[in-house]
């Protein structure tokens, strides 16, 4: 009985770390994503020259 238990136990936990570590993979890759995103809106930013803004002259 007790090692029954102890299999339920072990199998229980086994599942638990295996869906820890699938999920932490999965944020990972989330927020490297997420990162390359903000990069690249950051470098395209900082591309686009700023055009003085101009003023017609009033008499």
């Amino acid at each position: 009985m007790f090692a029954i238990v102890l299999t339920w136990v072990g199998a229980v936990l086994g599942l638990a770390l295996f869906v820890a570590m699938a999920a932490s993979t999965f944020l990972v890759d989330l927020d490297d994503a997420l990162r390359e995103r903000r990069r690249k809106a950051a470098t395209a930013a900082a591309a686009v020259p700023s055009v003085p803004v101009q003023t017609t002259p009033t008499a």
